[in-house]
């Protein structure tokens, strides 16, 4: 499997880079940001390090030739670029729609036209390409029922929410009208944690379940190397998953 990983440099994106070269159903790691994706040191043997391609894109908007050249034959992509929940407040809403919503939608999009790029050998027809756009427990689609959430409404957070949840439809929607050929899901998990981050971190948005870092990864690559159990992966979705997939491992 060739598998992108979009936001490779980010919280999530060094997690998923470092568990896919691991993976052995994985042949081909594409990393794409906006900067180099240096090599995990952590457990990457040699010939697993061969398997990654760090892919700067200066622009997620219009793609350059060189970047789509990187692209063609992707099997599957695990989008995690967006803004988050903490740093909403600090980026100009434009720049929250643009990142978190647009971002996605054109990613999916150009990632659609590249996965033809198979050479017939290579090509399975009957095999879809496989997107992941990572998104949160709180997003909403409908705005009478985000402005409902007391919580969302007393954080500042209901339009992003919304646009959170705009970026849901627009992607699932792009996949069903594929006829197959794309299959999408939407992945809300609460507060992701990583190893270093104590108690006092997780409480700090007090409300949302958490999600340890390992677990969320290892349930999206569970899922775009085995196929989707469902078009939106909610929080206990995730968490069953990715303890799954890393038992199965041991």
């Amino acid at each position: 499997m060739k598998l992108v990983i979009g936001g490779s440099t980010g919280f999530v994106g060094t997690e998923l880079v470092r568990q896919a070269l691991l993976h052995p159903a994985i042949t081909s790691v594409v990393a794409l940001s906006r900067r180099e994706t240096p090599v995990p040191l952590q457990d990457t043997e040699a010939g697993n390090a061969l398997k990654l391609t760090s892919v700067v894109c200066n622009d997620f908007e219009t793609y350059s030739d060189d970047v789509r050249n990187e692209l063609q034959g992707a099997d599957a992509c695990i989008w995690t670029i967006a803004v988050t929940p903490r740093k909403q407040h600090t980026v100009p809403f434009e720049e929250v729609c643009k990142i978190s919503r647009e971002y996605a939608v054109k990613a999916i999009q150009t990632l659609a036209q590249s996965s033809t790029g198979h050479s017939p050998e290579q090509r399975n027809d009957d095999q879809p390409f496989r997107f992941v756009y990572i998104s949160g427990i709180a997003a909403k689609r409908d705005r009478a029922e985000a402005e409902k959430d007391q919580m969302l409404v007393e954080r500042g957070m209901v339009e992003y929410c919304l646009v959170r949840g705009d970026a849901e439809s627009q992607i699932l929607a792009f996949a069903e009208k594929s006829h197959g050929r794309v299959e999408a899901s939407v992945a809300r998990p609460g507060l992701i944690f990583g190893p270093r981050e104590d108690d006092e971190t997780r409480r700090s948005m007090p409300g949302f379940p958490s999600i340890e870092l390992a677990k969320l990864a290892a349930a999206l690559l569970d899922q775009v190397i085995n196929g989707f159990e469902k078009n939106m992966l909610l929080h206990d979705d995730l968490v069953r998953l990715g303890q799954n997939a890393i038992t199965r491992r041991r």
